[in-house]
This record gives C-alpha cells, structure tokens and sequence, in this order.
C-alpha cells in the first residue's frame, strides 16, 4: 500500500482548483450608450437585477434603477405592461442618463409586449434588451403572430432578446401534446419529468424560430426558470448540452430572507461550478420596507466568494464562541464591511484592484493572528480574558497594536491608508 503520506513520490495529478472551464456559448452584447454589457462568449458572469416600483412612477422608479446600478448591478430589469408605464420607459432613461447612469434597461413584457413595443417606439428603443416570456402571450396563431411581432421590433432596434420560458406560464398547448406522446412510450416518464423536457424544448424552438423570423443568433438569450432547486440544476443542465446560447439563471421565486438566499445559493452554485450561467439575478421577495439593493449583494458574493469575480473587498470574521462574549469584534466586522461596499461606488473608479482585497476581524487569540496574516489587512480583538489590545497586520505583518475605546475609527483609518498606499489612482 503506498503511503498517504509520501508525497515526493506520488504520481498523483493535481487537485483541480476553481469551477470548471465555462460553457462556451455565443456572445451577446447588451448597450447603452458607450456601456457595452457582453453576457457570454466566456465574459464574466452578468449581475442582474429588477426594480419593484411602478413604472408608471418615472421618478420613483429611476432612482431604484440608480440605487441597484451603484450597488452593481449590470442589467437592471423593468416591467412594462401597460400603456402608462410604456410612456415613461422613455423618461425613466433620460433621468438616468442625466444622474450619469448608464446601466442598460430590460423591459419585462408579458401579455401584451407585442402591442406595447409597437405603438410606443420610444420605449423601445429606451430599452437595451426585450424579455419574451411565450408562454402568456396567447394560443395557437395568435401567439405566433405576437410572438413575431416582438421579433420585428427586435430586429428593427437591433436589441437582444431574453427568451424565458416560466414553468408558472408554460404553453398549454405544447405541455398538453408532450404529455400525450409521454403516454404513448412505453414506460412513460414522470409529469415533472415531462415538464422539465417541455422548458428546454420551448426556449430552444423559440430561439430558433426567432432567428428564422430574421434576429441574430447572437441576440438570444434563455432562461428556463422554475422554483425548485433540483428542477433548476436538471434543467440547466439539459439546456447547456442542447444549444450554444447564453443562459440567464435564477429560481423564478427564491423566497424571503434567508430560505430565499440559501435556494438560490445552493441552485446557482451547482450550475457555476460547472461552468454553466452566463448572467444571474437573485430573485429575493423583500421584507416590508426592505433593502432591494439586498439581491444584487447576495448575486455579487455568490460569485465572488466563488472565486469568479471580485466586486467589493471581503471581510473574513470568525462566528464567535465562549471566548468571544463581547460583541466588539462583531460590530466591527458589520462596520468594516458597510463601510467597504459603501465606499466602493467610488474606490472601484479611484483605485482599479481594490474589489479583491481582504480583510480580517477576528474575536481572539486562538485563529485571529493567524487569520490577520494571511488577509491583506487584519485586526485580531482580544476574547474574554485576554490582554486588552489589537494587533492589526498588513501584508503579513504586524504593524501597530490599537488599544482604547477608539479601536473601530483607527482601523477604520488604517483600511482606507492601506487603500490608497496600495491601489493605485486610475488617473496615474
């Protein structure tokens, strides 16, 4: 037997490191202006996000696109589904483009896209990219015809379409005739089995007829959302293998508060690792009054504390033990990082690089020195009994230890001399 631990002499390869090589697919560009959003083509993974407001409210509702674009999100999503709010699209983007935001807009059509898209070219091309959701957009000829003439304004705009096939809307009509072929096999699969195959087989036959109505293959993106984390994986899946388009992921209804952040954790981080997803939005039902921003936070870490992308520096904190019966460290950690992601609408312009820093507060001596080492910068508090004081270290490096009631605003000082030490301006 050999010896586990004679690794001098193992052959062994490597262990891999990282999510898998991404899926290659087409290359969609989503524009605003000179702010070009590539989703796919091995581009990083796109952070999306919706507003809630009526859009009927221009000014509410501009300033929400504001508020998630500043917290980073890519791809800022609409509803359109009336006249009114068809009216304001256009004024919702010139406020935008006024407060320097140039986030490109999607507009949500449903019912009556086809109507709305045509009889208000402004709004049209005010948005950067078409939802098609075909499965509420009528039966038989109607749908067809409705369905082409979102294709035609598309076309005639230039603007990319995302196909999302909802198993909530699911044509009826193609579930129906699915359903009687599954009863004709001979061992005829499950229902959910049969609905799972009818979301791939609708995206896949609506991108393709869309390219034969005349849009560019490299215009369409899918999304097959569901609400299951198992359904979602399995049909992802499938749907990679199938076709070669981007694909937008996320459950169609994740949930409130930590039930909807764990779903779509769990869920997006299978796919990701496996190098499927090329845009993602966390679809969180708020608490009254809640934070929007909250599902374009939850989008970024997932991605980030993956490892593929970097957005805000991150802070490492320990969870707290017997040793750690104060709530100092836990109230720094809070602070530092508020602070970090609220400085970022800026840092990411002033000091390119900053987005993968780390940062450490730790509540003792057991792991804090260690863990302070081994981030860029970190503090260690001192637990229950220690001697009361906080060495903070920088690069490896212990460089000062902060004592006194004033712990927080002098680390908080030192962060910010190590940001602009280390990350140089993007002007010099």
């Amino acid at each position: 037997m050999m010896d586990l631990f004679d690794f001098a002499t193992s052959d062994r390869p490597a262990l891999p490191v990282g999510a898998a090589d991404r899926r290659q697919t087409r290359c969609v560009k989503v524009n605003w202006g000179a702010n070009h959003v590539l989703v796919g083509g091995g581009a990083p993974v796109v952070v999306q996000s919706m507003t809630n407001t009526d859009t009927e409210n221009a000014i509410e509702t501009a300033l929400q696109v504001k508020d998630l674009a500043q917290a980073g999100s890519e791809l800022v999503r609409i509803t359109v589904n009336t006249p009114a709010a068809a009216k304001e699209v256009p004024a919702i983007r010139e406020q935008l483009d006024r407060m320097n935001i140039d986030v490109p807009l999607v507009g949500d059509f449903h019912y009556n896209g086809h109507k709305l898209l045509t009889e208000y070219p402004e709004c049209a091309q005010a948005l950067s990219k078409y939802r098609i959701n075909p499965g509420n957009m009528g039966g038989g000829k109607r749908r067809d015809d409705n369905f082409a003439q979102m294709i035609e304004v598309a076309c005639k705009y230039n603007k990319p379409v995302r196909i999302g096939v909802n198993w909530g809307s699911l044509d009826h009509e193609l579930m129906a005739k699915m359903m009687d072929q599954n009863a004709q096999r001979h061992r005829p699969w499950e229902a959910q089995a049969v609905m799972r195959e009818a979301l791939v087989v609708s995206a896949i036959s609506n991108a393709q007829r869309a390219e034969q109505l005349g849009l560019p293959g490299d215009a369409i993106i899918l999304s097959c959302k569901v609400s299951h984390v198992q359904d979602l994986i399995t049909v992802y899946q499938d749907l990679s293998s199938r076709c070669d388009y981007p694909l937008h992921l996320g459950l169609t209804e994740a949930g409130m508060g930590s039930k909807g952040i764990v779903a779509s954790t769990a869920a997006l981080s299978v796919l990701l690792q496996q190098g499927i997803g090329d845009t993602i939005r966390i679809s969180l039902t708020p608490e009254p009054g809640g934070d929007r921003r909250q599902e374009v936070i939850v989008a970024q870490e997932i991605l980030q504390t993956m490892g593929l992308r970097a957005f805000t520096p991150m802070v490492v904190a320990c969870p707290g033990c017997g040793r750690t019966s104060s709530t100092v460290f836990q109230e720094l950690a809070n602070d530092i990082q508020a602070y970090l992601r609220k400085q970022m609408p800026v840092w990411r312009y002033q000091y390119p690089g900053v987005e993968t820093m780390n940062v450490a507060v730790m509540g003792c001596v057991v792991n804090g020195p260690g863990e302070s080492r081994h981030a860029d910068i970190g503090i260690s508090l001192p637990g229950t009994g220690e001697t009361p004081a906080a060495p903070v270290y920088v690069d490896g490096e212990r460089i000062v230890t902060l004592k006194g009631d004033t712990i927080a605003q002098e680390f908080q000082k030192i962060v910010l001399d190590y940001v602009q030490k280390r990350y140089a301006p993007a002007n010099q």
